[in-house]
């Protein structure tokens, strides 16, 4: 049986749209307005683990296809680069949909897609589990995709008889339909009073625009 250790390494993994769209439902906020280290400090300092590294995660649209977001999270990235935050983006991918329009009409929408963000992701978190440079795994999302990487987490941990843990962090409200965390990982609730402690007092968003 592997030893729990007394002080536990962590490095917290935030997909970045996936948190923005949860915290938009939740809490009403239109823009991603959250403090990834605060946050991560947040929840480490409620569990009482040691918060090694935090790495951000995000697909970001080109300046001709969304000129608002792409400014926006070019703006967001650079900061976070400069207080410590390991950043991972690409460009959105690009397709048509067909969407149901008000009184049976459909139209066709260009629609933007991340593609291979949650590869990424998921990767780098094996990767820690596997090279010893954490004991718990702090993924801040609730993408079901990543419950393959619970069990990748939980066949190094046998391998190396070594205590791991994979934890993830999303918000909860009454107007938030969707309350499970990642499956197969232990589940971290973010209420609003958490959430609003972590705001992001600089604001990104173009002069004089609104998302």
């Amino acid at each position: 049986m592997p030893v729990e250790p007394t002080l536990k390494r962590t490095i917290a993994f935030f997909d970045g749209q996936n948190l923005f769209y949860a915290a938009k439902y939740a809490f009403g906020y239109p823009w991603p307005n959250y403090d990834p280290l605060k946050l991560a400090r947040a929840v480490c300092q409620t569990q009482g683990w040691q918060l090694l590294k935090t790495c951000f995660y995000t697909g970001v649209p080109r300046p001709d296809d969304e000129p608002f977001w792409s400014h926006f999270w070019t703006a967001k990235l650079a900061h976070m680069g400069r207080v410590g935050v390991q950043t991972f983006s690409r460009h959105l991918k690009y397709r048509n949909q067909t969407v149901n329009l008000r009184g049976g009409q459909m139209t066709t929408v260009l629609v933007g897609s991340e593609k291979g963000i949650d590869v990424r992701l998921a990767l780098d978190v094996v990767a820690a589990a596997w090279n010893n440079a954490c004991d718990v795994a702090l993924i801040f999302s609730q993408d079901q995709d990543l419950s393959e990487v619970a069990d990748e987490v939980r066949a190094i941990s046998m391998r190396q008889n070594r205590w791991i843990k994979l934890a993830c962090a999303f918000p909860v409200s009454p107007t938030y339909n969707n309350t499970r965390g990642i499956n197969k990982t232990d589940w971290f609730r973010i209420d609003r009073a958490t959430y609003d402690a972590c705001l992001d007092p600089r604001d990104y968003r173009p002069k004089g625009t609104s998302p």
